[in-house]
């Protein structure tokens, strides 16, 4: 069955979205900024509410590049949300020429807590060679790659993405659709092999941040997903 994962923010969405039949959550803060790190209360108020997976973000600033001391600081602060109940992370970073810092993710993935398994997320749609750099990515350790295949969202980059689900089942196997994404890109997907799919605003009201996750929403996609991936 496709994997749906759903962006968190509170304890009150991940119990709609595991309601609404939702495989996995990511959670954030502050999405005004696309996302990060959030309080480690927060997320032992969500594993109170679910029993989803929780891929917690690690990302300290609203760009995708980082330092040294931020890094140690993301690690401390990955340690203390694998205490709250993260099973997982979500990282990335681009170097100031916009190329996938590999060493930078390296140095942050090895030191997560338990090995626990990790997404590579969207900072790879705003490096300065995707070719270049999903190439890159794929040889990091992460099991998922958040990808909407452009900046701009799925809309721009369906092609991407179905590109390289072609390039065989392990490249298919490591994406996640996300960032955009709607009803209507997701049989195309599913027939080009993405089994994995991301969404936030699609299950709020209105599509709006203010809105709290809604169980209905999340229902409608999970079905659409399953539906598309039989």
């Amino acid at each position: 069955m496709a994997l749906l994962e759903v962006i968190a923010l509170t304890a009150e969405d991940a119990r709609a979205a595991e309601e609404g039949g939702a495989d996995r959550l990511e959670v954030v803060a502050d999405m005004a900024a696309d996302g990060l790190t959030p309080d480690p209360e927060v997320v032992v108020e969500m594993r109170r509410a679910t029993t989803l997976p929780m891929r917690v973000m690690l990302r300290a600033n609203a760009g995708f590049r980082t330092t040294a001391p931020e890094l140690d600081r993301l690690r401390r602060a990955a340690e203390g949300l694998a205490e709250a109940g993260a099973d997982g992370f979500v990282l990335g970073f681009l170097d100031p020429f916009g190329v996938v810092d590999a060493g930078s993710v390296g140095k942050l993935a090895n030191a997560l807590p338990g090995e626990l398994p990790w997404t590579f997320h969207r900072a790879l749609d705003h490096s300065a060679d995707p070719v270049a750099g999903w190439a890159a990515v794929r040889r990091l350790g992460c099991d998922t790659v958040l990808t909407a295949g452009s900046p701009r969202g799925v809309e721009s980059g369906l092609d991407v993405l179905v590109r390289r689900a072609a390039e065989g089942p392990s490249s298919a196997r490591l994406l996640m659709a996300g960032g955009g994404l709607r009803r209507k890109h997701v049989a195309v997907l599913a027939a080009a092999g993405v089994g994995a799919f991301h969404v936030g605003t699609a299950v709020r009201p209105e599509g709006s941040w203010e809105a709290p996750v809604d169980a209905s929403l999340v229902a409608e996609w999970r079905s659409l997903v399953t539906a598309a991936s039989a």
